[in-house]
């Protein structure tokens, strides 16, 4: 299952400081979480959406109300919370392990259909939110070499691009293949 959690940080002071704290402290303990199989940061290129964007690779919902989950990674951001703003977290249907986005590459999400990203010439995967904010209800995902990014002309509507900012990082463990 694809889990995504979107933010943006209202805090210019600190907010280096918060990329850090994710990206290097953050990503690493929820990998290592029972459940986890990839986890992947990313930023928003354009407005109309939140800054930032995280996208896991999880067996199901059960990994996020595990004690493992809370003890590692779940909830720690008490220093920064007063500074998180049009946060996000939905979970969707499987698709497999979320695609890995190389720093050459954008990850296009798009919430009006299929079309959009097959008219930038790509291939996009479906996702249908089951659980959490379950907002929006359906979402494209497909990954832009950035090089065919498009420059001067706008964005066809609903789609956002996100520049990654970490790799993305691995769990050794198999992903589980038992679905209810």
């Amino acid at each position: 299952m694809i889990y995504t959690v979107e933010c943006s940080f209202a805090d210019p002071a600190s907010e280096a400081e918060w990329n850090d704290f994710y990206s290097l402290q953050k990503l690493p303990a929820l990998i290592s979480v029972s459940g986890f199989h990839t986890s992947q940061r990313f930023k928003a290129i354009g407005g109309g959406c939140p800054v930032y964007l995280a996208v896991h690779t999880i067996d199901d919902l059960d990994v996020l109300t595990g004690d493992d989950y809370r003890r590692k990674g779940g909830g720690n951001f008490a220093k920064w919370q007063q500074h998180i703003t049009d946060w996000h977290r939905n979970l969707y249907d499987d698709i497999g392990l979320a695609p890995a986005v190389a720093h050459d590459e954008r990850l296009a999400l798009c919430t009006d259909g299929p079309d959009p990203l097959v008219r930038l010439g790509l291939e996009p995967l479906a996702l249908q939110a089951v659980a959490l904010e379950q907002h929006p209800a359906r979402r494209w995902l497909a990954v832009l070499p950035r090089d065919r990014a498009p420059r001067d002309e706008p964005l066809p509507d609903g789609v956002h691009l996100y520049a990654p900012m970490t790799d993305q990082l691995t769990s050794a463990r198999p992903l589980s293949t038992v679905r209810e």
